[in-house]
């Protein structure tokens, strides 16, 4: 049973270190306002502007450190989130962790790789063979959602070299372009999880305060996160053409929609999800808009 967390009045974050989530992660947090002050071994960052202060560690000690009330909240990739809480559920512990935020980056899979000589019939076509991967649980629940007898491999780097080596026949691995896959003359054949950066917390309500401040960061970790693709799209078009160029707007917000005093016409604005073409913006030039602007956003709460 995990011991109850000391009473603490500051929310205590875990990123990773080093590695392709750990400096996005901090950039995210640092554009919500967050400054620190680093210990000398820059392991621990002390929150001067909110009380959220950040442990640095590695990414798959993130979930552990969580669970046993260390830290409060993580950036984590969900593969090692899912891993970790398949892992507790094998070993007969509850599994105490959720995902809080879907972050929209670090995106990857795991996916099985076979030699790219060979043909895809199906899961089936794994049956009895060695199949080398560094997250055993989420390979084996999927193995058994699809009815397969296979052996997994437990190895903690190099996957994809495993089947030259004798070590296994396929592998389980994570991906993100293939290239590595492709340099072992292996083919991705099909996905047992999409992967991406989130952010995991306790599947329950933080004490001391903390939940307050929790909810704070939330907020603007969404801001953020909405923000980071977001543009203003700007302009003004007759009255009579107003239904037209409505029709042609990007995906994003409602728009505001005002009347221009002395003119019969009316002035747009509309917080896009994502950049506006130029293509789109010739297109709504063409349905009469004109004062068209496509402005960056620089902060934003729902």
């Amino acid at each position: 049973m995990t011991p109850p967390a000391q009473p603490r009045e500051r929310l205590r974050v875990a990123i990773q270190k080093s590695g392709r989530l750990g400096d996005p992660a901090r950039e995210l947090l640092a554009s919500c306002g967050l400054t620190w002050r680093e210990s000398r071994d820059r392991l621990f960052c002390y929150g001067e502007s909110l009380p959220v202060d950040l442990l640095l560690v590695r990414d798959d000690d993130i979930p552990g450190l969580i669970a046993d009330g260390v830290c409060d909240l993580g950036i984590v990739g969900r593969n090692v989130l899912v891993e970790h809480g398949l892992a507790r559920e094998a070993q007969g512990r509850g599994v105490e962790l959720t995902e809080w935020r879907q972050l929209g980056w670090g995106t990857c899979r795991l996916d099985i790789a076979i030699d790219e000589e060979q043909e895809w019939t199906g899961p089936e076509q794994l049956a009895g063979l060695r199949i080398a991967t560094s997250y055993p649980h989420t390979l084996g629940r999927w193995l058994a959602e699809q009815g397969v007898q296979a052996e997994p491999i437990v190895l903690n780097g190099s996957v994809e070299i495993a089947p030259r080596l004798g070590q296994a026949d396929v592998v389980c691995d994570l991906v993100s372009t293939g290239g590595t896959l492709r340099a072992n003359q292996l083919t991705p054949v099909t996905t047992i999880l999409h992967s991406e950066a989130v952010i995991a917390g306790p599947g329950r309500t933080l004490d001391d305060g903390r939940q307050e401040i929790a909810d704070l960061l939330l907020r603007r970790l969404d801001g953020a996160v909405q923000l980071k693709e977001s543009r203003l799209l700007m302009l003004r078009t007759a009255r009579s053409g107003l239904d037209t160029v409505l029709g042609l707007l990007p995906e994003g917000h409602e728009p505001t929609v005002m009347a221009v005093e002395g003119r019969d016409e009316v002035a747009l604005q509309m917080l896009v999800h994502g950049p506006v073409s130029w293509a789109r913006l010739e297109d709504l030039k063409r349905c009469g808009a004109h004062n068209l602007m496509v402005l960056p956003v620089e902060g934003m709460l729902a």
